[in-house]
C-alpha cells in the first residue's frame, strides 16, 4: 500500500541538525480496550483489579476443543468508535489468526483483524495553538488483547496473569500526518476525548486500558519518508512526547553520522528519558496472517450501523461549537469545559438560566483551580453545581460582591450549606445603602488630602480609594456605587 503524504511541510516544526533542517514524521497505532463487561470471544469477566487468573473461562485457557464466540457487544462498541472517528464502516470484516510467540496467550496466537478490518478511513480534528490539524485514521480493528507477564515476583520464573487475555481491543491507526511531538500529545489526547463521550473505553492510561505504540521517522523537509523505528505501549501523554522527542533526535544523529536507521521495535525509558533496542521490526508477512478457521465473516447492514449512529452522543467538536455559538464562550474555556463530558454537563447545569460567561468563570477558575489545587476530580468535588450556581445568582442581583463570593465559596468549600441561608446567617450582605457607604466615603477622603490632590491629576489613583473604603466595608460596600460616589467627591466627573 503506498503512503500519500497529505502535510506541507511547517518550519515552525523542523528540528535543527548540524548539517540542516530535519522534519518528523509520526503515525500512531493506539490499543484501546473496549468497555464491556466480557471478553471478546468469551463470557470471562473484564473488572480490573481482581486476583492473577480470576478472570479466565476455559476459551481464554485455550482448552482443547473450546471455541470462540464474538461479543456483539464489543462489535457494537467498535461501531460507535468508527462513527465518532467519521469513518467508513465496512458491513463485512474478517477475523484472521496473527502468529507469534506470546507468552501470555495460551492459545499461541492471537485472533485480529488484517485485510479485512471492521472500521476504515476517518480522520481527527486537532485544535492546536496557531491552526486546525486533520490527522487521517488509516483503521480501526478489533483484536484480543494479551495477558501479562510479571517478572518480578520471583528471583528465578516470570509469572503469568490471564486476567487481561482475551479482553477486547480496538486497534485505532492513524496515517503518518503527525509532524511534532505536541501534536502526537494532542492527538492521544483527543482521541481518548472522544473515546471516553462515547463511553467505548475508559481510556485509564495508567492502568494500560490505553496505550501507544508511536511509529517515528525523520528527513529533510519535504522529501522522501525515512525508515521508522516504533516505541512500544507507552502509557502517559506526556511520555509520548518524551519518547518521540529522544527518537527523532536519535535518529537525526545517527543519519548526521552518515548511518543508517535499523527498522526495529523499541521501548521508552521514563527514567532515563530514553528510547532503547528491543527488537526488530516485524512486518505482516512476518506474522503469517490468514483467516481464523473457527470465526465466520462478521457481516451486519447498514439498517444496523444507522441505528447505531442515531444513539451516538454530542462528541467533543460538536459541543464546543453550540458552546461558543450558544453561549458566547471563547474558544478557550470552551476548550477547557470540554475535555471531559463530566466538566461541560457541570457547566450547563450552573449556566442554566444565568449569565453563561460569568458561570464559565466561576466554573473554570474557582472550582476547576480549586480542584486543580487539591488534587480532586469533579465527581469528588464539595460544592455542586446547584450551590456554584446559588453564588452566581447572589453576585448577579447585587445581594453580595465579587469578593464576598469568593469568602461564601470558601464556606460552601470547607462547611457545605444553601448559599442564600449562609449569607443570611452569617451577615454576608452587600451594603447598598448610599447613606452608609458615603459616611466611609467621606472618612476616607478626609483623611486622605494629598492624595486627593493627586487623584485629580492622575486619575488611575483612584483605585486606591475604592481599596480603602471596600477594606473599611469588610468588602461589603457595593463596588460600583463606591466608585460613582468616589468620582463625585474627588472631582472627576
Amino acid at each position: 500500500m503506498s503512503i500519500v503524504d497529505t502535510r506541507t511541510p511547517d518550519p515552525k516544526k523542523f528540528l535543527k541538525g548540524a548539517t540542516g533542517d530535519w522534519e518528523m514524521v509520526i503515525g500512531m497505532e493506539v490499543h484501546a480496550q473496549v468497555t464491556s463487561r466480557s471478553k471478546l470471544f468469551s463470557g470471562a469477566s473484564t473488572e480490573f483489579g481482581s486476583e492473577p487468573n480470576n478472570n479466565v473461562s476455559l476459551v481464554d485457557a485455550a482448552m482443547p476443543g473450546m471455541l470462540p464466540v464474538i461479543n456483539e457487544e464489543c462489535v457494537k462498541q467498535a461501531v460507535r468508535t468508527g462513527l465518532g472517528l467519521k469513518a467508513a464502516i465496512n458491513l463485512k470484516s474478517v477475523f484472521d489468526r496473527k502468529n507469534y510467540f506470546y507468552p501470555d496467550l495460551p492459545q499461541g496466537y492471537q485472533i485480529s483483524q488484517f485485510k479485512q478490518p471492521i472500521v476504515g478511513e476517518g480522520k481527527i480534528l486537532l485544535d492546536m495553538p496557531d491552526e486546525q490539524v486533520e490527522v487521517g485514521v488509516e483503521r480501526l480493528h478489533l483484536e484480543q488483547d494479551a495477558g501479562k507477564s510479571l517478572h518480578d515476583q520471583h528471583p528465578t520464573m516470570s509469572f503469568v496473569d490471564l486476567n487481561r487475555s482475551g479482553v477486547a481491543l480496538m486497534e485505532i491507526v492513524s496515517k503518518p500526518d503527525i509532524r511534532s511531538a505536541d501534536e502526537a500529545k494532542a492527538y492521544l489526547t483527543k482521541l481518548r476525548m472522544i473515546l471516553r463521550y462515547l463511553g467505548t473505553c475508559d481510556g485509564n492510561m495508567d492502568q494500560g486500558s490505553m496505550r501507544a505504540d508511536v511509529n517515528v521517522s525523520v528527513r529533510r523537509p519535504g522529501g522522501e519518508f525515512g525508515t521508522r523505528c516504533e516505541i512500544k505501549n507507552v502509557n502517559s501523554i506526556r511520555f509520548v512526547g518524551q519518547a518521540i522527542e529522544y527518537e527523532a533526535r536519535r535518529q537525526i544523529g545517527i543519519l548526521e553520522d552518515g548511518g543508517e536507521i535499523d527498522q526495529e521495535t523499541r521501548l521508552f525509558d521514563p527514567g532515563k528519558g530514553e528510547t532503547r533496542s528491543m527488537r526488530s521490526k516485524e512486518e505482516a508477512h512476518d506474522y503469517r496472517y490468514f483467516p481464523d478457521p473457527d470465526l465466520l465473516p462478521l457481516e451486519f447492514d447498514q439498517a444496523y450501523v444507522d441505528a447505531l449512529a442515531e444513539g451516538l452522543p454530542e462528541l467533543p467538536d460538536e459541543k464546543k461549537a453550540r458552546f461558543i455559538e450558544q453561549y458566547g464562550l471563547t474558544p478557550y474555556d470552551a476548550d477547557i469545559l470540554v475535555i471531559e463530558k463530566a466538566s461541560a454537563d457541570f457547566f450547563e447545569e450552573v449556566a442554566k438560566g444565568r449569565d453563561a460567561k460569568l458561570s464559565a468563570n466561576w466554573v473554570i477558575n474557582e472550582l476547576f483551580g480549586r480542584l486543580n489545587k487539591e488534587g480532586l476530580e469533579l465527581a469528588d468535588s464539595p460544592v455542586s453545581a446547584a450551590q456554584l450556581g446559588g453564588i452566581i445568582d447572589l453576585v448577579k442581583d447585587g445581594t453580595i460582591s465579587g469578593k464576598i463570593a469568593k469568602d461564601l465559596f470558601e464556606i460552601v468549600w470547607t462547611d457545605g450549606g444553601e448559599p442564600a441561608k449562609l449569607v443570611e446567617e452569617r451577615g454576608m450582605k452587600q451594603v447598598t445603602d448610599l447613606g452608609a457607604i458615603e459616611k466611609i466615603v467621606d472618612e476616607i477622603v478626609e483623611a486622605n488630602p494629598e492624595k486627593v490632590e493627586q487623584a485629580r491629576n492622575k486619575p488611575g489613583l483612584l483605585g486606591w480609594f475604592v481599596g480603602q473604603v471596600m477594606k473599611a466595608s469588610q468588602g461589603k460596600a457595593n463596588p460600583q456605587a463606591v466608585n460613582d460616589l468616589l468620582k463625585k467627591k474627588i472631582g472627576l466627573e
